[in-house]
């Protein structure tokens, strides 16, 4: 037995440098780099705790913070209204307007679900229209060509952080007497000609603070508005259609129990745990937006020359910016890739990817129930077959920027 272990001590000490080479070119691959990711740091963190130590997590002091530092964020006489979801804002806004059975909301195919169903909510009829080769944004041509009788809203949607031709389409609207819901889930802080999307022209505007957007709270939106009405009714509708402020009344220092339920309204209201992040979160958000836009020109002048539509960027010289949400590239027709390897090569390589969006005419419920075909969205139909998302927030690193790069070039130059 000892001559054995010496032996193969012997053994080993003599292989060790073969063994390192070994050990060197079997390294563990480098970690997986996520598509997104929040930027949560210390400071939300020590809100959460103070919130929960103050025995208040719901809806309350923190909500109201959160509500009045947006406000003062965007600026101008706009009201804000916490929600625990931009689905939630939406469906909030439309209801406050008035949409109802028999009504037609325009909507464009490429965004997520929710633009959709929340018209369906109120038993109203979603409209689907192509959208812009350019931006993909709404389309303003197609949406007057779907113009009836019917029709009772738009809601534009500021894709990947770009605002839409906001002053074509609330033209149109003034046109044929119609409301304008901004679905702007990615577009804060966007400017439009000089102003953030939030303080336009439009009748409400919603954004979300899902984990993957420029700022979060987890879960979570925001409904602004200029129209004292719209606002009040959104307040009402967003806690059960209960007359009186529910904080109110658990605050009082006098009896004040009694409350009237004066319509069949939600449960839509953000807490206190996720408005103390949000709180946190805003103040950060230029930061935020100046990395994402150092990034985005970090891709733009990288990526130069590969088979490949890079997004749209703002007209700065005309006030616009861009929020940068999402970083959305297109194969170009000469790629030798197809776009679903292209994702499943870097995914291999270790690099998250989405796709934003699998158009809406191609989910079998608007497909079926709004009787669509891919003919009639050319547009989106062929955004979608070639687009993907490349990894775009704030904690990434340049040195992780420059391996999605090399992974790209690789697969593609």
């Amino acid at each position: 037995m000892a001559e054995h272990e010496t032996s193969t001590a012997a053994r080993t000490d003599a292989a060790a440098p073969a063994v390192a080479d070994v050990a060197a070119s079997e390294a563990a691959p480098p970690p997986f780099l996520p598509f997104a990711l929040p930027d949560i740091d210390e400071a939300e963190i020590e809100a959460v705790v103070a919130c929960l130590r103050s025995g208040w997590v719901t809806t309350g002091p923190a909500t109201r913070q959160f509500e009045q530092d947006f406000r003062d964020y965007l600026g101008g006489d706009v009201e804000a209204i916490a929600v625990n979801s931009a689905t939630a804002g939406l469906h909030l806004a439309l209801e406050a307007l008035g949409i109802g059975p028999g009504d037609e909301i325009i909507v464009p195919t490429f965004t997520f679900t929710a633009t959709a169903e929340v018209v369906r909510y109120l038993g109203a009829q979603p409209v689907i229209v192509d959208v812009d080769p350019v931006t993909m944004n709404i389309d303003v041509g197609a949406v007057e060509a779907a113009l009836t009788p019917r029709t009772r809203a738009i809601i534009p949607v500021h894709y990947a952080g770009l605002a839409c031709d906001m002053d074509a389409l609330l033209a149109l609207a003034r046109r044929h007497g119609l409301r304008v819901v901004e679905d702007a889930a990615h577009a804060f802080p966007t400017r439009y000609k000089g102003r953030l999307v939030g303080t336009l022209d439009s009748d409400v505007t919603v954004f979300s603070f899902y984990a993957n957007k420029t700022m979060t709270t987890g879960e979570g939106g925001m409904v602004v508005t200029r129209d004292p009405e719209l606002a009040r009714r959104v307040r009402l509708m967003r806690l059960h259609g209960i007359s009186q402020d529910a904080f109110n009344r658990y605050v009082s220092r006098t009896p004040a129990w009694y409350y009237e339920v004066v319509a069949a309204g939600f449960k839509y209201n953000l807490t206190d745990i996720a408005s103390s992040i949000g709180i946190q979160q805003l103040r950060k958000i230029d930061r935020f937006w100046q990395r994402r836009e150092q990034m985005a020109l970090r891709y733009h002048e990288a990526l130069d020359g590969l088979p490949l539509e890079l997004p749209a960027g703002a007209d700065t010289a005309a006030g616009n910016t861009h929020a940068w949400h999402l970083y959305p590239v297109r194969l170009a027709p000469q790629a030798e890739m197809a776009r679903d390897e292209l994702i499943l090569q870097l995914s291999q390589r270790g690099i998250g990817t989405s796709v934003h969006f699998i158009p809406l005419h191609r989910q079998p419920v608007w497909r079926d129930a709004c009787d669509l075909s891919p003919s009639r969205f050319p547009v989106a139909e062929r955004c979608y077959e070639r687009i993907l998302s490349l990894p775009l927030y704030t904690k990434m690193r340049d040195a992780d920027q420059d391996r999605v790069v090399a992974a790209v070039r690789e697969l593609l130059g």
